[in-house]
């Protein structure tokens, strides 16, 4: 199936996206790695964004069937060249290879390079990366939020890792920054739902900054389960609703048209994403007078749902997450 990349934030989301998978489906604790490394190339400045991770080796049909996007604005930032090593526990050697998404062509996109020996050791992994034109502090602002999403999950078996690092002009090592180290470090048996509904606790009370929530949270969750077509392999749907009630020290006057809207945060299998429009289609037949509440209106920007309510109280602000996943990721 064909996945057409229109922007350098789809890219970096698919392979992040691909890095958990492959996480998921190894057997261990696994480190992901996300690097922004700033550099120059005649005299051109850009970034370089590479996505590592422990888990088992890649399968070339994860970027294989990628579709680069003819549209100027991404011409300018992405050459379509994307850098590959890869090996599983198994393999002798690390693969490393070139992929051009805009030759048009299939046969002519793959170029494969010198493998490097492992000698013996015995470990898998995977490093993707791609040189992209585009402000260093823009897109470290836009990979510190999509990684604080995917943190609410506590993603099982997977610690995450955001550094930023390089050379200056001097040729002087800039040291790295850990600015991200989170996650599940090691499995537990608790059921999703409940590191769902405890990671958007945490959530609404380190981004909630103008709400005194305390332990004056509402938290509602319900669990769907559908068969799949691999057995033992059902897809789930989850979801987690908080109401968070503002302190009584926070004037009204304080109270901003945004706190009578929620964002919607959406995931699948682990990873933060747009919106399914099945997903979409649900929130906007649910009989929410049923539940005291009046939807006004659903807007859907870039990805992002933002639900705007009537009738809310001015003191309270409602929070939603849903999940959706494969409880075993077909390997």
């Amino acid at each position: 199936m064909e996945m057409e990349i229109s922007s350098v934030k789809m890219l970096y989301k698919h392979l992040i996206f691909c890095a958990v998978q492959r996480c998921r489906m190894a057997d261990y604790l696994c480190r992901l790695t996300v690097k922004l490394t700033p550099f120059s190339r005649f005299g051109l400045p850009l970034v370089r964004i590479s996505v590592s991770d422990t888990g088992v080796g890649s399968k070339l049909e994860d970027y294989q069937y990628l579709k680069y996007r003819n549209d100027p604005i991404l011409a300018n930032q992405w050459d379509g060249m994307l850098y590959l090593s890869t090996t599983s526990v198994s393999d002798s050697e690390i693969h490393n290879l070139n992929l051009n998404l805009k030759e048009s062509n299939s046969a002519g996109t793959l170029t494969k390079l010198p493998s490097t020996a492992k000698n013996g050791a015995k470990f898998s992994g995977t490093e993707v990366s791609v040189s992209i034109s585009k402000s260093l502090d823009d897109l470290l602002a836009e990979v510190t939020c999509f990684l604080q999403k995917m943190i609410l999950l506590k993603v099982p078996k997977v610690v995450m890792e955001l550094l930023v690092g390089g050379d200056d002009s001097l040729g002087s090592q800039i040291g790295s920054r850990i600015l991200v180290i989170e996650g599940s470090s090691v499995y537990s048996p608790v059921e999703s739902i409940k590191c769902l509904k405890l990671g958007l606790k945490d959530y609404v009370r380190k981004h909630q900054t103008r709400f005194s929530v305390g332990e004056n949270l509402k938290v509602g969750t319900g669990v769907a389960n559908s068969s799949g077509s691999s057995q033992g392999n059902s897809q789930v749907v989850e979801a987690v609703v908080i109401i968070s009630e503002m302190s009584e020290l926070v004037p009204s006057s304080c109270i901003r048209e945004q706190d009578m809207k929620t964002e919607v945060l959406y995931f699948e299998d682990f990873v933060s994403c747009s919106i399914a429009q099945s997903s979409l289609d649900a929130l906007t037949n649910i009989n929410w007078k049923s539940y005291g509440l009046a939807l006004r209106s659903i807007a859907s920007h870039d990805g992002s749902v933002m639900l705007e309510w009537e009738n809310v109280l001015p003191d309270f602000h409602i929070h939603i997450a849903i999940h959706c996943y494969h409880r075993q990721y077909p390997s």
